[in-house]
């Protein structure tokens, strides 16, 4: 089985939009997102999605009740988890989906998962961690790298490749950086967005 692993969002409605459509070009049998839709309107996309999509929550989700009282509506195709972590199965594949990469490594460890994928700080990452696949996709919003990218897992060889999507537009624009150095703000300067 094909599933299609997506993460941070941040509102960026042309990405995601682009992304579903590669992801259906790929015949990808479910989607599985990483969290941080930001505002709840970007959940009306992923509802009216052709492929079903399974997503957990993000440290940027915006209103919660909100995008869960879309998921519940009829036709919808989009589920919500409780927390920002869950374990999923797919083909006897034994998977954790988190948002943050501070406990996805440890998971990873543990020896309980065939694959473990992250999201939270938009670096694509993939490596192997005894028999278990340690994975973030990379993000969809294409904020912080200006790179939209999503990721393919195939259950049966318990792999996965990264895609970059063309077309993508970023927010982070040379006035948005400016500011970012005017006012001293650092990516990856919070606890729990790095990996190591």
């Amino acid at each position: 089985m094909k599933i299609g692993v997506i993460s941070d969002v941040h509102d960026n409605a042309h990405n995601l939009v682009l992304a579903l459509e590669e992801l259906e070009s790929h015949k990808v049998e479910k989607i599985w997102f990483l969290g941080d839709f930001a505002g709840a309107a970007i959940s009306r996309i992923m509802i009216s999605s052709v492929i079903p999509i399974f997503a957990i929550w993000g440290n940027n989700d915006g209103d919660k009740s909100l995008i869960t009282k879309f998921s519940l509506e009829e036709g919808s195709n989009l589920e919500v988890g409780f927390a920002t972590f869950d374990v999923v199965e797919a083909d006897k594949r034994k998977v954790f989906l988190t948002h943050f990469p501070l406990i996805a490594k440890s998971m990873a460890k543990s020896g309980e998962y065939n694959a473990v994928f992250y999201g939270h700080d938009h670096l694509k990452h993939e490596e192997k961690v005894g028999d278990c696949l340690l994975m973030n996709p990379g993000e969809i919003g294409a904020y912080k790298t200006g790179i939209c990218s999503y990721a393919v897992y195939d259950t049966k060889d318990n792999m996965a490749k990264t895609y970059i999507v063309k077309d993508s537009v970023t927010t982070n624009t040379e006035i948005s950086k400016k500011k970012f150095e005017e006012i001293k703000f650092r990516w990856n300067s919070l606890k729990g967005h790095k990996l190591n």
